[in-house]
């Protein structure tokens, strides 16, 4: 999803979004014998409405649900699945391995020879370019020149100075005002 750097309703609704927890406040509540009680959003066949538990049985199957460190979280399918016949056509691989050199790897080297031309990491300024539309390999003004990278200015002062020069407003933008109505309880 792409978010305008001004536009501060968008960008609460994402942030909102990826910071929802995994059940809702309505849902589980404490009984009076300090059982955890979950609501099932729909009834089992069995008619089953609520799962009763202790709380440590009930931090147990939470835990159990965040993964491990460093499994991969996005599964893919159709020409992008681990085995699929033809993800050798669209995805990049990496260094060449050496193999018995048969007609058929000849002409399926042929077909991934630009895949493999492609760099394992994508650079910033082709990232920029993905997320923000901001082309900064070639010159804006002509659109024919490459562009360099000369400086990279990390110091306050300096940057709003340049923007002031430029006209350009150096304050970032306003945040915005947090919702009325949202408690946290700590």
């Amino acid at each position: 999803m792409r978010v305008e750097a001004h536009d501060r309703k968008r960008l609460e609704q994402l942030c909102r979004y990826i910071t929802r927890p995994a059940l809702s406040d309505e849902r589980v509540q404490l009984n009076a014998a300090g059982q955890v009680e979950l609501k099932l959003k729909t009834p089992w066949r069995d008619g089953t409405t609520h799962l009763v538990m202790s709380p440590l049985e009930f931090m147990q199957r939470l835990a159990a649900l965040i993964p491990r460190p460093r499994l991969h979280l996005i599964r893919f399918h159709g020409v992008l699945a681990p085995n699929a016949k033809l993800r050798a056509l669209v995805v990049p691989q990496g260094p060449e391995q050496p193999a018995q050199v048969t007609e058929a790897a000849t002409v399926a080297e042929c077909e991934v020879e630009h895949a493999r031309a492609l760099p394992g990491r994508i650079s910033w300024a082709r990232l920029l370019k993905r997320v923000f539309d901001i082309d900064m390999r070639h010159c804006p003004n002509c659109g024919g020149g490459q562009l360099k990278t000369i400086a990279a200015i990390l110091e306050r002062p300096v940057i709003e100075k340049i923007l002031a020069h430029l006209g350009l407003d150096p304050q970032p933008p306003p945040k915005g005002r947090a919702r009325e109505g949202l408690h946290f309880a700590a």
